[in-house]
């Protein structure tokens, strides 16, 4: 029997993104790392209804330059030690590559689903980016939009809008039937 899934964008949904005139970046190191005190309780309330987490993160800094791959894996295992998130897939790639795993494409979502045999139908994905949210319609998930305030357009259509992840938390939990 396959299991449901709820999908975190890292930086900006697992930890805080770095805000510069209004945009969104990841922090350039561990040190730089803010993960609210909020995240873990509420976290685990979707783990202890059977829900696995997976962050899934863009991270095309590495191909441009101005990170490496080190740091970035460095960040990705900070966050999963502080919070119950299985694992981060993670895409190295810029938009000139045009590979299927950088979202809005799919490909980190159904990768994980079928090595961890997710239903895709019942999972979720949480993004506070318009690709997030694409990427996750796409794989066939339900969506959740976080609402930073970020200064970039959009047409996205989530299924739900919310201003924090213990809120999209209690969303995602208001959908679904609980565990037995």
């Amino acid at each position: 029997m396959k299991r449901r899934a709820v999908f975190l964008d890292r930086d900006g949904v697992l930890n805080e993104a770095v805000l510069r005139d209004g945009k969104p970046y990841p922090p350039s190191s561990v040190a730089e790392l803010v993960i609210l005190p909020e995240l873990r309780p509420a976290l685990l309330l979707l783990r202890n209804e059977g829900f696995v987490l997976i962050g899934v993160s863009n991270q095309p800094d590495v191909r441009r330059g101005n990170t490496s791959k080190r740091e970035v894996e460095a960040i990705n295992r900070a966050v999963c030690a502080q919070l119950p998130v299985l694992e981060i897939r993670t895409c190295f790639h810029d938009d000139a590559d045009h590979c299927s795993c950088r979202k809005p494409e799919p490909g980190m979502l159904l990768d994980a689903a079928r090595a961890h045999e997710l239903d895709l139908t019942e999972s979720f994905m949480v993004g506070d980016r318009w690709r997030d949210v694409e990427a996750g319609s796409r794989a066939g998930c339900r969506t959740v939009f976080l609402d930073r305030g970020y200064r970039e357009k959009h047409a996205m259509r989530p299924d739900a809008v919310v201003r924090s992840l213990p809120q999209a938390v209690t969303w995602i939990l208001s959908q679904v039937e609980p565990r037995n």
